[in-house]
């Protein structure tokens, strides 16, 4: 039963071992081409011997972005193992929460050029990374309002440590979560480009 709270953290490890399996062949492959770029004059990255820089973004992001959801998914079963405990009863909508991990796993590995969208990306191709990058808001709001569904009727009078470290986690992840929605606009995502707004993002998502 996908329903039962212990199986939500199971999922999210099995989701994260995914994404690492499928991902960090990239990086080493990435970085391998790189190495021999240095040492044995391979010319894959080097513009001056019509080598694309911008081939090496595409490796690293393809990893670097997925990297986010492969340290968060572990969070979101403690997370849900946290509030089922503490609330006596199973996470709400335990199946849709399983479904919303995947979402985020699929959704995850391909939106990794929207941070790319200054390296002279074409229109049709940063309107596809944009809309899918503002799609994965979707599984996301649905672990967050299935999360506090399950809190919902408990006294405050018992809310225990644990469900404030919850409650805190929601909080902080659901401004990410809402400022990432603003940078998957390619124009804001452009003007935003390595300013403290997209580190403080990132730092909200992973509640740092």
């Amino acid at each position: 039963n996908g329903a039962k709270p212990w199986c939500l953290f199971t999922w999210a490890i099995v989701f994260t071992a995914i994404m690492l399996i499928v991902t960090l062949p990239i990086l080493t492959g990435g970085l391998l081409m790189l190495v021999l770029d240095l040492h044995l004059n391979t010319q894959f990255y080097d513009a001056s011997f019509n080598g694309d820089p911008v081939l090496y973004q595409h490796l690293f992001w393809f990893f670097g972005h997925p990297e986010v959801y492969i340290i968060v998914l572990p969070a979101f079963g403690v997370i849900s193992q946290a509030l089922s405990t503490s609330a006596g009863k199973s996470v709400f909508g335990g199946p849709a929460m399983i479904l919303a991990m995947g979402c985020i796993t699929v959704l995850g590995a391909l939106v990794w050029a929207h941070h790319m969208m200054t390296v002279g990306l074409e229109t049709d191709t940063r309107a596809f990374f944009s809309a899918i990058t503002m799609m994965i808001a979707i599984p996301t709001g649905t672990k967050i309002f299935n999360w506090l569904s399950t809190f919902m009727g408990n006294p405050f009078s018992t809310i225990s440590l644990d469900i404030w470290y919850a409650l805190s986690f929601i909080f902080l992840f659901t401004l990410g979560g809402t400022t990432g929605v603003v940078l998957g606009n390619t124009a804001v995502d452009v003007a935003l480009h390595d300013t403290y707004y997209v580190i403080a993002h990132f730092h909200f998502v992973l509640s740092l």
